[in-house]
């Protein structure tokens, strides 16, 4: 299955996923035939979870690269080959385009009814149809250009240890272009696709809670699949720098960024519900009453309370069993987390059926499909990596030493 250190995705692999994106296709068909405006908040749902998985796991590489890291160096393909699903993130969301009309009320600029003359204008101006359009095509190709681009200065460097040596300090320029123009951006992003779903609801604090939630989405992503790859032994002979340290690491940031996404998730209700401002209010409303307050609780506990005290003991963060069973269930509660963001909207009461368990189950075989291709064109530990170039000579004299 491997070729010294390098992923062979055989036919066998490529099954399931491809039968899960067949399904979730012809639920998104058959749906928009039978439910339109279910399925067009789905494929919302389903759409932004990717590009937010693709984006996360690009600013895990650059927050990295920005912060010295030499921990996270040899699994940096990992977010390599999972920033590759923005091109299909991409065409997912030009997809969702054909149903911005059941979606958003900007679409019909005469439905943004303000009695206060700034805010309208303001409004008016902002949730402009084709501004919206503009920014949400520019956000998008900016990201591609930074993943494609890290992507293939990472690929060249494989060539020798003078293209090492080149590509570190380029690849560490573009994660520091790439990070403050990920505030910017996804601030807009989590705008665009989420808030103004409600144009006339906003939170000050909205943009970093959906931030909170996607950094730790991308974190158990990574873990999950250094989890998986690591127990199959596919890292080959530089595997030993994959060991249970950085493991624990990853469970370590798994559990701090979940807290971080907790505390947000805390704060920006009490707030509200403090000030108890009526134009404020009408998001919780929906949420915290009727059939979708257990969905609402049931979603900060599988986010925040179980992976907090499951993670705390040192032991468990070790233990690949239970980081990978914890990274599985902190992807499920990101995408429930985005559905209770999405489908109160529209919806009194939620909804689980074939549409949204096959899209979803489609949406997790796209992401693996894309994922093990990308992989597996490089070397899974990058042979002319200077950080691991030093390390590696630093054991080699340590163990002279030794011996």
């Amino acid at each position: 299955m491997t070729d010294e250190r390098r992923l062979v995705v055989t036919g066998k692999m490529m099954r399931v996923p491809i039968a899960l994106i067949a399904a979730g296709a012809i639920a998104l068909i058959g749906g928009l035939v039978w439910a339109p405006e279910r399925t067009w908040m789905n494929l919302l749902v389903d759409g932004f979870f990717v590009l937010s998985l693709g984006v996360s796991c690009l600013f895990f590489f650059g927050s990295q690269r920005l912060a010295s890291s030499r921990w996270s160096v040899p699994i940096r393909r990992i977010p390599e080959a999972f920033s590759l699903v923005l091109p299909f993130a991409a065409g997912l969301m030009v997809v969702l385009a054909f149903g911005f009309r059941v979606l958003y009320e900007w679409t019909e600029p005469e439905k943004l009814v303000e009695k206060q003359a700034l805010i309208r204008a303001g409004r008016e101006i902002y949730l402009a149809p084709m501004f919206v359009y503009i920014r949400m095509i520019a956000v998008v190709a900016l990201w591609i250009f930074f993943a494609l681009r890290i992507r293939r200065i990472s690929l060249a460097s494989d060539a020798s240890r003078e293209a090492g040596l080149r590509a570190f300090p380029r690849l560490n320029r573009y994660a520091a272009i790439f990070t403050p123009l990920f505030a910017i951006t996804f601030t807009a992003a989590a705008y665009d696709w989420l808030i103004s779903l409600d144009a006339k609801w906003f939170s000050t604090m909205f943009s970093v809670y959906v931030f909170a939630g996607t950094n730790v989405q991308g974190i158990a992503a990574i873990a999950l699949a250094t989890v998986v790859l690591k127990r199959k032994k596919l890292f080959g002979p530089s595997g030993r720098f994959v060991n249970d340290d950085l493991v624990q690491t990853l469970g370590t940031m798994m559990l701090a960024f979940s807290t971080f996404w907790g505390y947000i998730w805390v704060c920006q209700y009490l707030l509200i519900w403090y000030g108890n401002i009526p134009e404020e209010v009408t998001y919780y409303m929906v949420r915290s009453s009727g059939p979708w307050l257990p969905v609402f609780l049931g979603g900060f506990v599988i986010s925040w309370i179980i992976p907090f005290f499951t993670l705390l003991p040192r032991n468990n963060k070790r233990s690949w069993r239970v980081m990978a069973a914890m990274s599985v269930l902190v992807l499920l509660g990101r995408w429930l987390d985005l559905y209770i963001m999405v489908m109160p909207s529209r919806w009194p009461s939620p909804r689980f059926g074939i549409i949204e368990l096959a899209m979803a189950a489609g949406t997790g075989g796209l992401i693996y499909l894309v994922f093990i291709r990308g992989l597996s064109r490089a070397p899974l530990i990058s042979p002319h990596d200077p950080v691991l170039a030093v390390r590696s000579a630093h054991d080699h004299h340590g163990h002279g030493e030794a011996s």
